[in-house]
């Protein structure tokens, strides 16, 4: 039974133990697929009752998993989102966050984390109150695990800020609209 650890801050319990379990596995699953030179389709069906059965443990319930990488998401026209955007691979986090000469907010997050679905929005409107000056890319954790191994992101959500491409701030949790606001203006 996997019982929640509560990490001291206002985003309240986190599974912490299923997080690293669903990181790790989709480190060990992607690492096999990629060492391997059996076509995709025949290697994930290889390993579904693998991942049926890890995924239960604990929990009763079963996840789905994608052997496939995550399709493209649409993005709205709507001015909350003219600066805020999805990270869709590796590259595209060096190309839109790590070699941005405009600040950049990570936020980590997941679909399945509550506390996520109340910072996102709050985070997105202060980003867009700087009109510019700050952009702010969002990284699922569930579909970028090695991004979240290498910013030690072990709890959701976490924002981190960086400036030239380096850490140059970082919070975990919800935070109130002030503490956006100052977080926000130390980058800028």
């Amino acid at each position: 039974e996997v019982t929640p650890v509560w990490t001291g801050s206002s985003c309240g319990s986190v599974w912490k133990f299923e997080m690293a379990q669903r990181l790790l596995l989709r480190r060990f699953v992607s690492l096999a697929l990629r060492k391997s030179s059996a076509p995709v389709r025949s290697q994930s069906s290889a390993f579904l009752p693998c991942l049926s059965s890890l995924s239960q443990h604990g929990t009763g319930t079963t996840t789905q998993h994608r052997a496939s990488p995550p399709t493209a998401r649409s993005f709205s026209d709507s001015p909350a989102c003219s600066v805020t955007f999805n990270v869709q691979n590796q590259l595209d986090f060096t190309d839109r966050v790590i070699n941005s000469k405009t600040p950049v907010v990570v936020d980590f997050h997941a679909t399945w984390c509550v506390p996520c679905h109340t910072l996102g929005p709050r985070l997105e409107k202060m980003v867009a109150k700087q009109e510019g000056k700050v952009v702010m890319a969002k990284v699922d954790i569930d579909d970028h695990t090695d991004l979240a191994i290498e910013y030690k992101v072990t709890v959701v959500p976490t924002v981190i800020a960086l400036k030239d491409g380096d850490v140059v701030g970082k919070f975990v949790g919800v935070k109130s609209e002030d503490d956006l606001e100052v977080f926000i203006k130390k980058l800028i």
